[in-house]
């Protein structure tokens, strides 16, 4: 059983941000993709952000980025590394507290929920980087150091952008560090697309059509990808695995840094009393009141010991009919190794996606995502989707803390292209050393992180592209794609919808323009190439009419 993993999350405030300002642009420039995630001060009314009609939906989070504000920021910076095994990365995690200059809505529950999970509110209005919403408020976009421009440097990165469920995630960074959201959707979306030319992947909707989990929310998918991940390290089966490595700073830098500490998953008793609400959406309406266990770790257990006795099942009853000389035509001719999933056991649903049914509470409102316990919580996602509670992960590759490092180093950790020290982390599988120990009495105390979900988020995406590209190489019977198409093409710009059937997809359409404010931007932005890039567009548009 490997050990646990330690992941190091930069702690961005007012007072470091220019001193740390180096760091993330570098990061952000020399990464193969960046994985985003905020913690706001309220979604408002829920019903809304639920509507039948998407359009009605997207006013409804126009209305609620332009009331509410991002409380903070979590970037996960993730670069693959090309002198080292398949799949390697090393991972720089930022969390950035904020403070919006200007008025704006925080709603009740909200501050239950991030008071509940350790989110410092004193620290947050001390300490807090400002911002202002809109256009070119508080300074020009590319002049300066603040949060703005840091979001523009994002942007002239060119990198696939990955979240989770996260059209409101978009919505509140384009109205907080871009400009005002427009009015329609497909003016959004064409926006959008413009300004992520590399491409937007949601690891909800990576989770639920492409993994096919049994759940989608951000902690379960999470410790599944690395439970998964783990179990094919560890039995020595060929092909890719996803490696993590993180970086050591010594010094000062490494007073920024809180550990995030996720022990290994260990094996349960099968007889387990697990809320089966918050198994199915990552909350439970009892909260922290409810008798019942949480425990994602058992959930994930749970879960693969019923699909594994559904397996069992259903081989005894293929294998029945057969000895009766019952067998049934579908199968004739259809691999081994596919028959289980042709088969239908009449005592399930059709598929075993729990967090694609209906996701409704008991009194019959819509589930929101509670990136917690309870569904009043603003972590921002509408669906289930659980994000921020203390998350376990087994068999992975990480940094190794010195053990000849002074307490105050040992206590914290840091980002590249910072302070002292480049070395990339080694695996640990010996027990946690005395350094470790006194980083963990000096974390902060609460489990949910802006910066820590980012990592999450960028960790699944990682994984889905080592796990769908070797099964899209043993059926095609071919060689491992190159790192130019290692993401995930069915997964393109495909935006995760609460209760639909079909993603929103990030496009421009022939019927849609791009916006004013936009199209100013993306002059600052590009400069002049792209003003030539348009003009190509458009004269190729004129001669195809």
């Amino acid at each position: 059983m490997a050990s646990s993993l330690v992941v190091p999350v930069i702690d961005v405030q007012n007072e470091n941000f220019k001193e740390l300002w180096p760091a993330m642009v570098v990061a952000i420039k020399t990464a193969s993709f960046v994985a985003l995630d905020t913690e706001l001060s309220g979604l408002g009314n829920r019903k809304s952000l639920l509507a039948e009609s998407i359009e009605d939906r997207y006013k409804a989070i126009c209305h609620a980025a332009r009331s509410r504000s991002i409380l903070s920021l979590g970037i996960a910076c993730y670069k693959k590394l090309d002198q080292k095994p398949a799949d390697s990365y090393l991972v720089q995690v930022y969390n950035l507290i904020l403070l919006c200059s200007e008025e704006y809505i925080i709603e009740p529950q909200s501050v239950h929920f991030l008071v509940q999970h350790g989110f410092d509110f004193n620290k947050q209005y001390g300490h807090g980087i400002p911002y202002c919403k809109g256009n070119n408020k508080g300074g020009a976009d590319d002049r300066g150091v603040h949060i703005r421009a840091l979001f523009t440097e994002l942007l002239r990165a060119r990198k696939p952008l990955v979240l989770h469920n996260g059209l409101i995630d978009m919505a509140f960074l384009y109205q907080s560090f871009y400009a005002h959201l427009p009015e329609r959707l497909a003016t959004f979306t064409a926006d959008l697309s413009e300004m992520f030319p590399a491409g937007i992947y949601d690891t909800k909707y990576v989770t639920e059509f492409e993994l096919r989990l049994s759940a989608s929310y951000l902690e379960y998918a999470y410790k599944k990808c690395k439970l998964d991940n783990g179990r094919s390290v560890g039995s020595g089966t060929t092909g890719p695995h996803v490696h993590i490595e993180f970086c050591q700073y010594a010094g000062h830098m490494s007073t920024y840094v809180d550990y995030r500490e996720c022990p290994a998953v260990a094996s349960v008793d099968e007889q387990t009393d697990i809320c089966q609400h918050f198994s199915a959406f990552g909350w439970c309406p009892n909260g922290t009141k409810c008798p019942l266990s949480h425990d994602t770790d058992r959930i994930i257990l749970q879960d693969e010991k019923n699909k594994e006795d559904k397996w069992k099942k259903r081989k005894r009853q293929r294998e029945k009919k057969r000895s009766e000389g019952e067998g049934s035509s579908i199968f004739d001719g259809a691999p081994e190794n596919k028959i289980p999933n042709m088969e239908v056991d009449p005592e399930d649903p059709p598929g075993d996606q729990r967090g694609t049914v209906a996701e409704m509470c008991p009194d019959g409102l819509p589930a929101m995502d509670s990136d917690g316990n309870t569904p009043q919580s603003e972590g921002k996602s509408l669906e289930t989707d659980s994000k921020g509670n203390s998350v376990c992960d087994e068999n992975v590759t990480i940094a190794s803390i010195d053990d000849s490092q002074n307490t105050k180093n040992n206590t914290n950790d840091g980002k590249s292209g910072v302070g002292s020290g480049t070395g990339a982390g080694r695996e640990k599988t010996n027990n946690r050393s005395a350094g470790i120990e006194t980083q963990k009495k000096n974390a902060d105390a609460g489990t949910h992180r802006a910066g820590f979900d980012a990592f999450m988020t960028g960790y699944i995406f990682a994984y889905s592209c080592t796990v769908i590209r070797k099964e899209e190489a043993r059926e095609a019977d071919k060689e491992e794609e190159e790192e130019e198409q290692s993401w995930l093409p069915t997964c393109l710009n495909k935006v995760y919808l609460s209760g639909k059937a079909a993603p929103l997809n990030v496009v421009k359409s022939t019927f849609s323009k791009s916006s004013k404010a936009h199209m100013q931007k993306m002059e600052m932005v590009w400069g002049g190439s792209f003003s030539f890039s348009l003009t190509i567009i458009c004269v190729i548009s004129v001669l195809a009419c």
